[in-house]
């Protein structure tokens, strides 16, 4: 092996595992059925798959089936749990908190929103990623319908006190929306311990299908309504119309009994890789890591290369999968809004790569990353 073939962007996606995979392929030929075909066996089959990966995806979060919500991902299921509590709600409550560092799908959704007629106000982060509760009480009011702060930034790591947040939240009747797109499958997550109303899943950062996820959305105490953004058909009880993603949806309910088996294993050994990887890299001098380096993911590391050039360190190193910030950031060359948002300069922002360490990473692989960037620095 050498450092030309070494893929270290698992915050961008995961490969599809085999074990997902052969639970996905009869979803394909023999039990190709369409799972809202009540009248034969063929739907009866599909209905069946997609039920126990409902059962699979709750249990993940400790919530109850009738609580999940098929989509087609986690950018499709932020969007639904927005606006369709905002369309359920907004004659009482019309006003959103948001932190800065957020993913682009919540942020554009609250400026579609802002055009409906929605308040939103954006909480700053402190240089380390982490909220300012105070600052966070101070912006919730009797108004709020939602506060919205994401478990695992999905550039940084960076972990949020979720349950401080709900009690916030709460304490104004309002509900509480977590991106959790990141931190599925990687930590251990309760939706009752964390007091979250409403969270999103995409099966493809946890060694699933891309193009299949889930919304969760809390039943009682409070229960809340959405109003459907899709319309024709009624699937998922009204809420997402859609024929149903069947192989998708059990690869997504497979990858959530695989991330329920071995997340713990799989985070220690990546944590151990990362600060291995983080201490020979800041060694070499002018290298810094951004975010909070105690509550944080531990698969992933944002790098600052002070005096270099992130997009030239990527041409360098050629082959190696890293990234410059999430995919969707990479895709329209801007610096990270989230750098951006934790004090960092534009320079800064364009000189930090984010690592991202999987399942399938090795030791040797990055004793060959970690000697690959020393090269490229001293050159």
């Amino acid at each position: 092996m050498t450092a030309s073939s070494i893929y270290l962007d698992y915050n961008a996606t995961t490969p599809v595992h085999s074990e997902v995979l052969e639970k996905m392929l009869p979803y394909f030929t023999i039990r190709f059925g369409n799972a809202s075909s009540t009248s034969h066996p063929w739907g009866w089959n599909a209905a069946e798959g997609v039920a126990f990966a409902r059962e699979q995806v709750a249990q993940l979060i400790g919530a109850e089936p009738s609580e999940i919500i098929f989509t087609s991902g986690a950018t499709e299921a932020i969007n639904l749990a927005l606006k369709g509590t905002f369309e359920t709600y907004h004659a009482f409550r019309n006003h959103l908190v948001v932190i800065t560092t957020e993913h682009a799908a919540v942020l554009d959704s609250c400026q579609a929103l802002q055009k409906q007629g929605a308040q939103i106000t954006y909480v700053p982060v402190l240089q380390d990623g982490t909220i300012n509760l105070d600052v966070l009480s101070a912006a919730v009011t009797e108004k709020t319908l939602l506060v919205c702060v994401m478990m695992a930034n999905n550039e940084t790591g960076v972990l949020q006190p979720l349950q401080e947040v709900a009690a916030i939240a709460h304490g104004k009747g309002a509900f509480l929306f977590s991106d959790t797109t990141q931190a599925i499958g990687k930590l251990r997550l309760d939706v009752n311990e964390a007091c979250i109303d409403l969270c999103c899943i995409s099966a493809h950062k946890m060694h699933g299908p891309k193009g299949v996820g889930a919304l969760y959305v809390r039943r009682k105490n409070p229960r809340i309504n959405l109003t459907p953004i899709m319309d024709g058909g009624g699937h998922e009880n009204g809420r997402r119309s859609g024929t149903l993603n069947v192989p998708g949806i059990v690869g997504l309910g497979a990858a959530a009994e695989l991330a329920m088996r071995d997340w713990w294993e799989d985070a220690q050994r990546m944590s151990v890789l990362r600060t291995k990887l983080e201490q020979h890299l800041i060694d070499l001098g002018n290298v810094s890591v951004n975010g909070n380096t105690k509550f944080r993911l531990p698969n992933t590391s944002n790098i600052c290369f002070q005096g270099f050039s992130a997009a030239t360190l990527l041409r360098i190193l050629t082959g190696i999968g890293v990234s410059t910030g999430s995919a969707c950031a990479s895709a329209l060359g801007h610096p990270s809004h989230v750098l951006l948002a934790m004090g960092r300069t534009i320079e800064d922002a364009n000189s930090s790569l984010r690592i991202s360490i999987g399942k399938f990473t090795t030791a040797h692989e990055i004793t060959l990353v970690a000697d690959a960037f020393e090269r490229a620095l001293k050159n």
